[in-house]
């Protein structure tokens, strides 16, 4: 596997981490409020969000980039 290509799945997976979890935990707080249980069910849905995300930012994110690329050209 090339240098250029880890970065690229490097990025991907650290990118899904951060939007994911401030994602998660943003929609959760202002739509259930901080209560008990509220740490165990944000980690629960970061993990579902992560996992959803990953496969769509590697499959989709080429795609979308080459789109991009054209229209910016």
């Amino acid at each position: 596997m090339n240098t250029h290509l880890k970065r690229k799945i490097a990025f991907a997976l650290s990118m899904g981490i951060v939007t994911t979890g401030l994602i998660s935990f943003t929609l959760l707080a202002l739509n259930l409020g901080y209560s008990e249980g509220f740490m165990l069910t944000w980690l629960r849905s970061w993990g579902i969000a992560y996992l959803i995300v990953i496969p769509a930012i590697l499959l989709i994110g080429p795609q979308l980039q080459a789109q991009v690329d054209r229209i910016v050209r």
